[in-house]
């Protein structure tokens, strides 16, 4: 059997590993047009200095060690019928069962001025050393448009490297998908004691200038001016990459090639995978956005075991993130209360406070748990943590209750650990807390 891979992200990369470790015998070919595949999550740290920009390259290893053919080169069209990928400079490469695994392109919004220097983008590692260069060449401010994760990590690093830093979010708050705005406030209040320029409800209408940036217009009538090597960051979110993709028989809707539970396209023999691929949120089972790496690793895997014959499903979204600021880390999972709404729930909310050590215990740190669930059922529907640290181990919690579709009794009931240096006081876990918090809403009505 031969089977061609298109892209090499996390998800392709995990497809490959799958297949090749199971049946050494496939025969798989990845086609990737970058010469590096790095780890794009980490770029803002290399902005911050904290990793040495080499190490955030994924070793080709990871495909080859497998005994794979890597082939760094673009594909410029699939012919479905045929069986064929076509590529730039490499030829041709039939196939038997084809993995698309193009991931996504960062979204620049088209605004006047958005085809000027000095804009820079946060994915590959061509936006990196686009940014680097402008940092060398003597930058002294930077606006970064949009205060999701990437937008936060990135407006945080620049001003770590010494910049003049503006944050410009055009929602009420920041990390929109990922909190509420009672969760928001202190990551909001971390960015702004840090000397970051926040700010909120503001869009940014247009970018002046001759050659480079010289004027961002925003909404409220003020303007940020620049110099030359100064920048511009768009971190407003990403695009299915799904050009060559376009005017073929391949079902897609706006969040790129819709797949069923095998990861399987409307094409037999083709399978889509990442951020490249559209799918169900596993709460109401309705489309939504899943690009996480976290997602795509999962979905490469599911892929590869359905193309093994093997009968895998996968339960879709759930979405859990994570992120951080200066001394706040942040973290969300299911839906927020926005979204909930939006898609129909009635909801009700508990938060839960404690600390990530006892209290008696120098370090401790303050931490706040939210949870959200369905009014009907007491299902778990959605979870926010904001915490000084221990945020990804309680986002997981939240998740898994969610995966398992726990209602609040299930939390109430949950057990878990405790010791003074580690952990919260016995009697205060958070997740616990908020889930009793819930228990006493429901039975009061």
């Amino acid at each position: 059997m031969k089977v061609v891979v298109i892209g090499g992200g996390p998800g392709g990369i995990q497809a490959t590993r799958t297949i090749k470790m199971h049946n050494p015998d496939v025969e798989i070919t990845m086609i990737r047009p970058e010469p590096y595949s790095v780890i794009y999550c980490a770029l803002p740290y290399v902005i911050e200095n904290l990793v040495e920009k080499e190490k955030i390259r994924k070793s080709d290893e990871l495909v080859t060690s497998v005994g794979a053919k890597l082939v760094k080169d673009k594909a410029t069209k699939v012919d479905f019928n045929k069986k064929v990928v076509f590529t730039e400079k490499s030829g041709e490469f039939t196939y038997d069962k084809l993995i698309i695994a193009t991931g996504a392109n960062p979204f620049v919004p088209p605004i006047p001025g958005s085809d000027l220097c000095n804009i820079a983008t946060v994915k590959t590692e061509s936006d990196l050393e686009n940014i680097l260069s402008y940092l060398e060449k003597g930058a002294k401010k930077a606006v970064v448009v949009g205060a999701g994760n990437i937008g936060i990590e990135m407006a945080v690093a620049m001003k770590e490297r010494g910049l003049e830093t503006y944050l410009v979010e055009m929602q009420n708050r920041v990390l929109p998908n990922l909190l509420d705005e009672d969760f928001a406030k202190y990551p909001e209040e971390d960015i702004r004691e840090t000397g970051i320029n926040l700010l909120l409800n503001t869009r940014v209408d247009a970018l002046e200038g001759e050659k480079y940036v010289e004027k961002v217009v925003l909404s409220n009538g003020n303007f940020i001016e620049l110099g030359e090597h100064d920048l511009v960051v768009f971190a407003v979110g990403v695009k299915p990459n799904i050009e060559i993709f376009k005017d073929t028989e391949l079902k897609i809707d706006q969040y790129g090639i819709v797949v069923n539970e095998h990861m399987m396209t409307n094409i037999d023999g083709v399978y889509a995978v990442g951020d490249v691929a559209s799918f169900l949120s596993f709460i109401d089972g309705k489309p939504i956005a899943g690009k996480l790496a976290t997602n795509a690793v999962p979905m490469g895997k599911i892929a590869a075991y359905n193309i093994l014959g093997r009968n895998y499903k996968y339960q879709g979204f759930i979405n859990g993130a994570i992120t951080k600021a200066v001394k706040w880390r942040m973290g969300g999972t299911g839906f927020t209360e926005e979204v909930a709404k939006q898609r129909g729930f009635d909801i009700v909310t508990a938060i839960g406070e404690t600390t990530t050590r006892f209290p008696i215990i120098p370090g401790a740190k303050k931490v706040y748990v939210k949870l959200i669930a369905d009014k009907k059922t007491m299902r778990i529907i959605g979870g926010q943590v904001v915490a000084g640290e221990g945020v990804p181990g309680r986002i997981d919690t939240i998740s898994l209750a969610i995966q398992n579709r726990n209602t609040c009794y299930d939390l109430f009931n949950f057990s878990y650990c405790a010791q003074p240096f580690q952990t919260f006081f016995p009697a205060n876990n958070a997740i616990v807390m908020a889930a009793e918090k819930l228990i006493n809403i429901f039975e009061s009505k």
